[in-house]
């Protein structure tokens, strides 16, 4: 009998160690920004307005992102990144995961901040590619953890099989050139 209640002891402080080592991402709290160029000279700022994801006990960070949620603050030219570039019938949503150190992340005090050297796998479009990437963590109050990007992220659009959809937007909004380079930034909120 004591020995069941000494594994139960072990067991529910190693379950408050993991509990306490795991972060969920606020999404209202969180943002992932993308910019498109057209005509050559005319850059646009838009973002997704749905996200979910966490970090787990070993440092395992994933990102889900709702392609559906893309806003770039014309509901036409929404309906026809879902419909033409996302192609969200078939995939939509976006993931991202990595590994952090997750000494690391237990040593970030409120107001210490470190640049992270960071391999991201993004899965996007039926496509998978590795970024390396160096993201700023950031420590906050009440243990929460803010992770941006230090300088963006630049994707291809061929790299994820989307250069086929963006000329489909070229087509339909008679535009001369978009840009198949896209500049990424985000700033993720993780909470314990």
């Amino acid at each position: 009998m004591r020995i069941n209640k000494l594994c139960l002891l072990i067991s529910l402080c190693l379950f408050a160690f993991s509990a306490k080592a795991e972060y969920q991402l606020d999404n209202e709290a969180s943002s992932l920004n993308f910019i498109s160029i057209k005509k050559d000279k005319i850059a646009e700022v838009h973002f997704f307005k749905q996200m979910s994801g966490s970090i787990d006990a070993e440092g395992v960070a994933k990102i889900s992102i709702d392609l559906t949620s893309v806003e770039t603050n014309i509901a036409i030219r929404n309906e026809r990144m879902n419909t033409l570039l996302f192609e969200t019938v078939n995939f939509s949503a976006a993931s991202v995961s990595a590994e952090l150190d997750v000494a690391v992340l237990q040593s970030m005090e409120m107001g210490s901040s470190i640049v992270l050297p960071v391999e991201l796998r993004l899965d996007l479009h039926g496509s998978s590619k590795v970024i390396s990437a160096q993201l700023r963590v950031t420590g906050l109050e009440g243990g929460a953890l803010l992770v941006s990007t230090q300088t963006p992220i630049l994707l291809n659009a061929f790299d994820f099989g989307l250069n086929a959809g963006v000329e489909k937007l070229m087509e339909v909004a008679k535009l001369p050139s978009i840009s198949t380079a896209v500049p990424v930034t985000f700033n993720l909120m993780f909470k314990h």
